[in-house]
């Protein structure tokens, strides 16, 4: 049995995040698997150094909107099978959903549309929320160990996000978003970082406004998960947030699995 290290990003960008120096800080750390999030970019914007860097591979699911959305994943070991979109076309011409099915292992990367531009856009998400659970409960019911890392854009609960009170009618932190991450737990998927760390708030934050002094006064939010199925929840060994340098408004989250 060995430690099994899976990170999941939010790169705002992964040609931006390269710049800052997210690719050698990843090969430092030595992961399985790294699930990828906003990538910003098409195919043909992926060179060999952001594809295939350090001897990993990328897989990658890119919006149709050129600059917008994507995730993707990053792997030493050849999957079996690749799998791009969950079928429903409107998320899936944006890029939100790749998953690698190993012999003993899905990890899915996904990330969930924000609603805070407007009303367009969070009835958007509603309706990925509504398409996505079943989805979600089909994945867990899988009797292999299944992994599904990325930016949610909910915070769960008042421990999730520094500024709550000023956040109750606002997109990440409203009733119905937050009773459907509930509704995930309930169905018996576990939050892998809470798992550890049930009572953790300020160092739990993993995205964190651009706008005034949110980094600096460290006024974030917990976005990025790594949810679990049965056969892995009691094989989380460790979590930690990456803050030592800053590659994109979201922090690297990284769990340790035994395998």
């Amino acid at each position: 049995m060995r430690q099994f290290n899976v990170i999941t990003a939010n790169l705002n960008g992964i040609r931006s995040a390269g710049r800052k120096g997210f690719f050698p800080w990843m090969l430092q750390e030595k992961p399985d698997i790294v699930c990828v999030q906003e990538l910003k970019a098409q195919h043909e914007d992926l060179d060999d150094e952001l594809m295939r860097p350090g001897g990993y591979q990328g897989y990658f699911h890119c919006a149709k909107k050129k600059g917008y959305s994507g995730t993707g994943i990053y792997t030493l070991e050849q999957p079996n099978s690749v799998v791009t979109g969950f079928g429903v076309e409107e998320f899936d011409d944006e890029g939100r959903y790749i998953e690698l099915n190993f012999d003993k292992l899905t990890v899915v990367s996904t990330y969930l549309p924000s609603g805070s531009s407007g009303e367009h856009r969070q009835a958007s998400k509603f309706r990925f929320l509504d398409v996505f659970l079943p989805h979600l409960q089909s994945l867990f019911l899988r009797d292999h160990p299944v992994i599904v890392c990325g930016d949610w854009n909910i915070a769960h609960t008042e421990r999730d996000l520094k500024n709550w009170k000023g956040n109750l009618k606002n997109s990440g932190f409203l009733p119905e978003e937050r009773a459907w991450v509930t509704t995930l737990l309930e169905l018996g998927w576990r939050d892998a970082y809470r798992s550890l760390h049930p009572e953790v708030t300020d160092n739990a934050y993993t995205w964190w406004s651009n706008r005034g002094q949110a980094w600096a006064n460290n006024v974030g939010w917990r976005l990025d998960y790594q949810l679990v199925n049965k056969p892995l929840q009691d094989k989380v060994v460790s979590a930690s947030i990456y803050k030592m340098h800053r590659f994109s408004d979201h922090a690297p989250l990284t769990i340790s699995y035994a395998f």
